[in-house]
């Protein structure tokens, strides 16, 4: 019997597939649904006439053919992926669609300043974002689904190249009927040891970040509260139930939301973090995305550099 050829949405099913051993979980990383995905790994069985999975009840396993599709499409995809992006970067900077990955605590506060002047500046983008935690962002860029990714450095893997946008400071925030006080030079960081700090879950950079400066000068997290977003971070601090590290950009944002609080610089050196775009090394597209980075330098300039010291470009 001969073999027809297999299809490009039929490999990335299958290898999405197999890289989930989940049909639900693979569906919604392809963001299809799992009827139509299931229907691909079937079309794709047929056409190479063997079974490539073994269906139980609770899971997905690979037969052996199965691990040398997988293989092979991955490789396959790559290339086809790579073969895209070198034509797109003949047609000239930030021409087309470009799939932008962004964690949640730098989407809302940097997206706003972004993306109207990347409209005015390169009208034929075609920009799709999607907001995640680090670790499926930088998953994602891997295996190929998204093209850059805005986060902060370092990146947790290799393959990975760093461009620096900027470096934000973070500041406490704290109940404004704390009696927190601090020198007009700013507060020392060792205020900390003294203070519950509240975080976010596990799974958020910001988390890691903040844990750092803790640990720096022995200071605790307050082991019972934990919040998924800044929005509810900054809440939480307003009722009363700590206190918290905010990046500076955020504060405008959130801040407004939340009454009953008092904003505390850090005494330079503040502690800070640094937000850059991230892409495969092996990209062709490296002078596309230090257009991107420039852009976005530009806006954090015209917005923040002047008017907070605590915003730097780098």
């Amino acid at each position: 019997m001969a073999i027809s050829r297999p299809t490009v949405a039929q490999l990335r099913a299958f290898l999405a597939l197999a890289e989930h051993l989940h049909f639900r979980d693979a569906a919604a990383a392809l963001r299809m649904s799992q009827p139509a995905l299931s229907g691909s790994v079937a079309a794709l069985e047929e056409s190479l006439d063997t079974r490539l999975v073994e269906r139980t009840t609770r899971k997905v396993l690979l037969t052996p053919a199965g691990e040398r599709v997988a293989r092979r499409a991955e490789l396959v995809l790559a290339e086809l992926d790579r073969l895209v992006e070198e034509v797109r970067a003949v047609r000239g900077p930030l021409v087309g669609p470009l799939r932008v990955g962004v964690i949640p605590t730098v989407a809302p506060y940097l997206l706003p300043v972004v993306l109207p002047r990347l409209s005015q500046e390169f009208p034929e983008l075609e920009l799709s974002v999607h907001e995640e935690q680090t670790d499926h962002i930088v998953a994602e860029l891997l295996a190929g689904r998204l093209d850059v990714v805005l986060l902060a450095l370092p990146t947790p893997v290799q393959g990975v190249t760093e461009v620096a946008l900027y470096d934000e400071d973070f500041v406490l925030v704290a109940p404004a009927s704390s009696d927190l006080v601090g020198p007009a030079e700013g507060v020392p960081r060792e205020a900390l040891s003294n203070l519950d700090v509240i975080l976010l879950n596990e799974g958020h950079c910001l988390r890691d970040q903040a844990l750092d400066v803790c640990r720096e000068v022995g200071a605790r997290a307050a082991a019972a509260t934990y919040a998924t977003s800044l929005a509810t971070l900054v809440q939480l601090v307003s009722g009363g139930l700590g206190v918290t590290l905010v990046p500076e950009t955020a504060l405008p944002v959130e801040t407004r939301r939340a009454p009953n609080l008092a904003l505390h610089r850090f005494k330079s050196p503040a502690p800070f973090r640094r937000i850059g775009l991230g892409y495969r090394s092996t990209s062709p597209r490296s002078d596309e995305f230090a257009t991107l980075a420039a852009s976005i330098r530009a806006a954090v300039t015209a917005l923040h550099a002047t008017a907070t010291p605590g915003v730097r470009p780098v």
